[in-house]
């Protein structure tokens, strides 16, 4: 339904807001952007009860791209913006994207603890396994060993599993996605979309300038699937595909049902409405100020 209570028929198309992306040719975003548009359209979601939320990086440019309501803030912020948007507006459809930079240095924090609440979002992190639009040092996701502009001798860290880091903090629905396998991760975006908590999207997405022009074929290489009997509601069978290095297993690897933090919220406010139970304010103040 429109703002006017007309039924509209939404396709990718009409996701688009006009502004062309100025990612690099190759870059894996497109592939990221062009299904997030072919969900949105699946799914009809209107345009004008939507909000996508982004930090800075190269992937944090995705909102201007969507014709949805959008905010670009700082550094690692994306999934505080969300909080404060799911909070305000439960009724919408919030979404929260960025970079594995972005996702994982200064704003790993807030993924745990977005992780830990159940979140009502769904938050895509594309990850490229360095910093893209800072040229090209070491991130948190970088292979160990690599060399990048930071590291000329190598990585001397070991990499974070986003995917592990997540399932470890609280989300309840975790997937792995590729940007070169549309199909696949328009499906996996769809599902995430309709999931009740928070749902994180890891998307391998390669960076043609600063990783080169193998990294896709690579990635692509390793791809694999999940068996057909696979049961994403036991955390161990998700773990276990963490910390890949010699494949690369896309699909939902963990998904199980609990309350979100709207729920939570809500379900407070309906007993602080009653009144019944809240203490009085001078009863609150006497908690930190005992002479009141």
């Amino acid at each position: 339904m429109s703002a006017a209570g007309v039924k509209v028929e939404l396709k990718p198309g009409d996701y688009k807001s006009g502004l062309k992306p100025v990612w690099c040719p190759g870059c894996g975003d497109f592939g990221v952007l062009n299904a997030l548009y072919r969900a949105l359209a699946q799914l009809e979601i209107e345009p004008w009860n939507t909000v996508i939320l982004s930090g800075i990086g190269c992937s944090s440019r995705l909102p201007g791209y969507v014709k949805t309501y959008g905010f670009n803030g700082v550094h690692g912020r994306a999934l505080t913006l969300a909080t404060g948007v799911k909070v305000a507006r439960p009724d919408l459809t919030v979404i929260a994207v960025g970079g594995d930079g972005d996702g994982l240095a200064i704003g790993g924090n807030h993924l745990i603890h977005s992780c830990r609440r159940n979140l009502d979002v769904l938050y895509i992190l594309m990850d490229n396994e360095i910093y893209g639009l800072t040229k090209g040092q070491v991130a948190p996701t970088t292979p160990t060993g690599d060399k990048t502009k930071s590291t000329f001798w190598g990585n001397p860290e070991p990499a974070v599993d986003p995917c592990e880091l997540a399932i470890s903090t609280g989300a309840t629905w975790v997937a792995r996605g590729f940007s070169g396998e549309m199909k696949g991760l328009t499906e996996m975006i769809v599902d995430g979309l309709r999931h009740n908590g928070f749902s994180f999207l890891n998307v391998m997405s390669p960076c043609v300038t600063w990783r080169g022009d193998d990294q896709f074929k690579e990635m692509k290489a390793k791809l694999a699937e999940l068996p057909a009997d696979y049961d994403p509601t036991r955390r161990a069978n998700a773990v276990q595909y963490t910390r890949e290095k010699d494949r690369i297993t896309c699909g939902v690897l963990y998904r199980v049902e609990g309350p979100s933090l709207t729920d939570q919220l809500e379900s407070m406010k309906e007993r602080a409405m009653t009144g019944g139970e809240a203490p009085s304010t001078k009863e609150i103040l006497s908690r930190y100020y005992p002479r009141f």
